[in-house]
């Protein structure tokens, strides 16, 4: 039987890994089979710039935390080697470069997670992955309407060099 040490360090790991997936925008499991250190090294260092935090739990551990935030539709998803992406505040850079890095790599993928407090499946975490950032559909929007604007522009040139041809 395990020591009473060791019983409280676990459940202190429990306490803090609930606390941190109930303050957590995201929260994503991905399952890292056979992938070497050198690629966990780059994709930890690629979720740290993206505001986010890689975690490699025990699965009970995993499991007991969201039972203590009520979540246990998720039980299925911690089998096998997990890790826990969390992201506290701008999700879709997280979410991003997981899903850029698990395209590139064949053993790593994206099992399930909790997207602001609502279970979410691998094929919504990969859809919101794939869409545009803010920065580039606001982009978009401007050369949207800048395009118009200058339509108008040569539509007014047109009518002005008209009207100075008609008046000589």
């Amino acid at each position: 039987m395990a020591s009473e040490t060791i019983i409280k360090q676990k459940e202190e790991q429990v306490k803090q890994l609930a606390e941190k997936i109930k303050s957590a925008t995201l929260v994503m499991f991905t399952e890292y089979r056979g992938i070497n250190v050198a690629d966990v090294t780059e994709l930890r260092k690629n979720i740290r710039t993206a505001n986010g935090e890689y975690i490699v739990i025990k699965n009970n551990i995993t499991r007991r935390a969201l039972e203590a935030c009520g979540i246990t539709e998720l039980n299925d998803s911690l089998t096998g080697p997990i890790a826990v992406v969390i992201a506290n505040e701008e999700y879709l850079p997280v979410l991003k470069a997981i899903y850029k890095y698990s395209k590139s790599n064949d053993f790593y993928k994206i099992k399930s997670g909790i997207l602001e407090g609502k279970v979410t499946s691998c094929d919504e975490l990969n859809v919101l992955a794939q869409l545009p950032s803010r920065e580039e559909l606001i982009a978009k929007l401007a050369g949207c309407l800048l395009a118009n604007v200058s339509k108008l522009a040569a539509t007014l040139d047109a009518v002005r060099e008209k009207k100075e041809a008609e008046a000589k």
